[in-house]
């Protein structure tokens, strides 16, 4: 059994909408309030015991109290608030993590989480789903869903749709075993190069819709100026109260298609890495990637738009939890001298600059594909430490 996140669409009506915007309000009203009283408490006696969230679902009834519209909220969201600011808090002082921030009503995404009580989450049929204090909804999803719910979280995207993320528990069969090693290098020209010699070529999906996403970006920028001059000027001279930004429909029009085309650019890039890494954990027992440091390599200017385009971290992460999955052995190696130490040999030829992509070993005369010999070297790297471990 593992935890498996499916993403569902949901279709809300309008009296849905705004309840799952009055559910957001109160949980970043909960968290706002519970992380000012942390950071209040802390000031004044930094020797303190931190709160649990046990403590913090003990003083929430007591603010409910106070705050009666709080009982409208569905109540174990506000639950779970609590215990993602304890893991919050608590990390910044155990971790090292950055100290949580409060939320604002501003930030397009928004998300709230609740538990599975007493059926409160049931999947009516093929195309209806029941949430706690929503009440039922058409949904789109076309993978079938377990009966064992955990979670289920509201989230709203940027570009105003709303998913329901059900958290199972589901049973996973495992993969037929290949006997078979891969070591992966990480590229530009190529997204992936493979230890055996094939390569999955880097696609750009942000050149793809990169005229008609700069079309209205211009028009963005242009939509703002023209708002923030309007209510200058009406500030200025005493004019009718100023509406906001966010009242001005051309620029929010212009704002909601950038969105939409950023939104497109990225479901289409993890389309893709999703298909690549399905098919490197179906042919392999043992894949071996190496670590690469991503912030340190977009100090380089000249290729930071392409390195960012690359997702190298997401294709890491769905490549760790798919083996654990299905059953297949995942590990990380220092990627240190890999492109330039022979994967024959083992001599150690310096360091060769970017533009040279092919080269011949001095030492045994075998020529190399710099890619594909880093990619070996990788290999034998992740082979000799599982065989430590």
């Amino acid at each position: 059994m593992v935890l498996k996140g499916i993403k569902l669409r949901i279709y809300p009506d309008s009296y849905q909408k705004e309840l799952i915007e009055y559910n957001f309000g109160a949980n970043r009203f909960v968290w706002n309030n519970m992380l000012d009283m942390m950071i209040k408490r802390h000031e004044n006696n930094p020797d303190l015991k931190s709160l649990k969230a046990f403590d913090l679902n003990y003083i929430l009834t007591t603010f409910k109290k106070e705050h009666t519209w709080l009982k409208k909220a569905e109540s174990t969201s506000l639950q779970v608030s609590n215990k993602d600011l304890f893991e919050a808090y608590k990390g910044f002082f155990s971790k090292k993590r950055k100290f949580p921030r409060f939320k604002s009503k501003k930030y397009p995404k928004q998300s709230y989480q609740s538990k599975f009580v007493n059926n409160n989450v049931a999947i009516l049929d093929d195309s209806y789903i029941k949430l706690p204090k929503l009440g039922v909804m058409k949904y789109k999803n076309k993978k079938s869903i377990p009966s064992v719910i955990k979670y289920v979280t509201i989230r709203k995207s940027l570009t105003n749709k709303y998913y329901a993320i059900l958290t199972v528990d589901e049973d996973i069969t495992q993969l037929p075993r290949t006997n078979r090693s891969v070591g992966l290098d990480m590229g530009v020209c190529d997204l992936v190069i493979c230890s055996d010699g094939s390569k999955y070529k880097t696609i750009r999906f942000d050149r793809k819709l990169a005229k008609k996403k700069h079309y209205w970006e211009k028009r963005l920028a242009r939509r703002r100026n023209q708002a923030l001059r309007d209510i200058q000027y009406k500030k200025k001279f005493g004019l009718i109260d100023p509406k906001p930004l966010e009242q001005y429909s051309n620029y929010m029009r212009a704002k909601l298609m950038v969105a939409k085309y950023s939104e497109k650019i990225a479901n289409q890039r993890k389309n893709y890495l999703h298909k690549i890494t399905r098919e490197l954990v179906e042919n392999n027992d043992l894949i071996v990637i190496e670590d690469l440091k991503t912030k340190n390599l977009l100090g380089n200017h000249k290729l930071s738009r392409a390195i960012a385009n690359q997702s190298w971290r997401a294709l890491r992460l769905m490549l760790e939890y798919k083996c654990e999955w299905y059953g297949k052995k995942f590990l990380v190696v220092n990627p240190f001298k890999t492109s330039q130490i022979c994967s024959n040999c083992g001599y150690d030829d310096g360091k060769h600059e970017l533009d040279i992509r092919e080269w011949d070993c001095p030492s045994c005369g075998i020529h190399h594909d710099r890619d594909i010999n880093a990619s070996k070297n990788i290999l034998n790297n992740g082979l000799e430490q599982a065989l430590v471990k």
